[in-house]
């Protein structure tokens, strides 16, 4: 996701995503076109001195290859700052990037209800667990998109769900997010030992070229260290959960539908209803339409809503939302104290459905009752899909709707 809207980048095509990522990338570093050929090259020279045996990785250092290169290309990153809690950290205590100084450390921006970084955390838990114990270090910098998610109970309970157990810190005012200059969910940066940005991702994807410069880091780092050659073992994986009909996996390949935000202020697109968005308004909602002129990706509603900036708010005792969509999931970011959705597709009732959603009960209910991301389709292909939730309970929010 993108704080300001631009969240397309993320599910382009590979080649329009290799074009953005080379802008980016040389518009970051001071000397671009130098600075990226050098890391090119020292990539593949490891890769040209790797041995492999079974499960085991060993790379042979070449420390001329590693001492000549020119960092002057390179910027230091920015130490952490403004940050207000911490999660993982021995004690709960303070730390800073300059304390990491000789270990290789990836910083990466996320916030918990962002489906794009929740796609992400297997592979960031994967590598914590393949290459900590080598110098490595993961620190989450937690950049809320919603003001809940400020809440460092809400971001522990989410830690504990994605089982993170690298340091997490709360960068609730976006003071890190601001020195980095940043402006995506989620984006990583790895740096090396002496504290230079070696490499800036955007987005999901490019796990085998970002584990590739994992590897390049250490092993500079083990030469710098006067070793002469590095192992990995690659067995140490975690990622037999990412299957094509999980959560945690997507095709980009395929047609997806945008994420859609509720709240007046975010919304890119209108509402499907003839009402539209009234900025801190009630508005009383009628869908009007048959199923046959519900148009896709646009959500309609009824009931009586409040719209506010962020997201929209169930004021009558009941409500409805219809939307037609493309993707093998949907997900909805809500905020609740109870309240149920009842959730059928396509006229069946969600329990009647191939639907595996993570969160419907066996009775197709979702109870909102915390501030989260919550799953309520789950398919193993990408065919189109109307959904229809009957809300039951006032003071439900919904802030997007998120497909993967």
């Amino acid at each position: 996701m993108n704080k300001d809207n631009i969240s397309a980048l993320v599910t382009a095509l590979a080649v329009i995503s290799l074009i953005i990522g080379f802008g980016i990338y040389f518009n970051f570093y001071g000397n671009a076109s130098h600075s990226y050929l050098q890391q090119q090259q020292l990539e593949k020279s490891v890769d040209q001195s790797i041995t492999k045996k079974g499960d085991i990785l060993t790379v042979s250092l070449n420390k001329t290859a590693f001492v000549s290169i020119d960092k002057s290309g390179f910027l230091k990153a920015p130490d952490l700052t403004g940050i207000d809690y911490y999660i993982n950290t021995m004690n709960n205590q303070p730390i800073k990037l300059s304390d990491l100084k000789g270990k290789v450390v990836l910083l990466d921006f996320w916030t918990y209800t962002c489906i794009n970084c929740i796609r992400t955390i297997p592979y960031l838990n994967d590598w914590y667990a393949r290459y900590a114990d080598q110098g490595f270090v993961i620190v989450g910098v937690h950049s809320p998109e919603f003001d809940f998610e400020k809440d460092p109970k809400n971001v522990q309970n989410a830690v504990n769900k994605f089982d993170i157990s690298y340091p997490v810190v709360l960068d609730s005012e976006h003071k890190t997010w601001d020195a980095f200059n940043n402006n995506y969910w989620p984006r990583h940066y790895l740096i090396d030992t002496q504290g230079y940005i070696r490499d800036d991702h955007i987005g999901e994807g490019g796990y085998n070229e970002t584990e590739k410069t994992i590897q390049t880091l250490l092993a500079e780092k083990a030469t710098l260290e006067g070793k002469t050659e590095i192992s990995f073992n690659l067995s140490k994986s975690n990622l037999e959960n990412v299957t094509a009909n999980s959560l945690t996996y997507v095709d980009p390949n395929q047609r997806i539908s945008p994420e859609i935000y509720l709240g007046y202020s975010s919304a890119r697109s209108s509402l499907g209803n003839t009402e539209g968005f009234h900025p801190d308004q009630q508005v009383d909602y009628k869908i009007k339409l048959n199923n046959t002129q519900i148009q896709p990706n646009l959500v309609y509603l009824n009931g009586t809503w409040k719209n506010n900036a962020d997201n929209i708010e169930l004021v009558s005792n009941a409500g409805k939302i219809i939307l037609t969509y493309y993707a093998k999931s949907i997900n909805v970011v809500a905020s609740g104290k109870g309240q149920q959705i009842k959730i059928s597709e396509d006229n069946k009732f969600a329990n009647n459905t191939s639907n595996n959603a993570i969160d419907i009960d066996k009775e197709a209910k979702v109870i909102v009752d915390n501030q989260r991301l919550y799953n309520i389709g789950l398919y193993d292909d990408y065919e189109p899909r109307s959904i229809v939730m009957d809300i039951k309970g006032k003071g439900l929010q919904i802030y997007t709707f998120t497909f993967g």
